[in-house]
């Protein structure tokens, strides 16, 4: 049996996606009952581009929300 690796070698390449979908799932999924795969991907677009890429506090961030981090390195 091989684990599955992203680069060979490595198998820590994949515990950051691991640990985004588990969010994703935590503080979404698990709270929504879609009627329609549609309504599910405009759910999941909204959470990804609107809240987690812009307005959620991320620890690797200084507990920042991205757009705010972003915004402090260019001044």
């Amino acid at each position: 049996m091989i684990p599955s690796m992203s680069r060979a070698g490595d198998c820590n390449d994949n515990a950051i996606t691991e640990t985004f979908f588990d969010t994703l799932k935590t503080e979404l999924i698990y709270f929504e009952k879609y009627r329609s795969r549609n309504e599910a991907r405009r759910s999941i677009f909204e959470y990804i581009e609107v809240f987690y890429n812009r307005q959620r506090r991320h620890s690797a961030l200084g507990y920042m929300p991205p757009a705010e981090f972003e915004e402090t390195r260019l001044n």
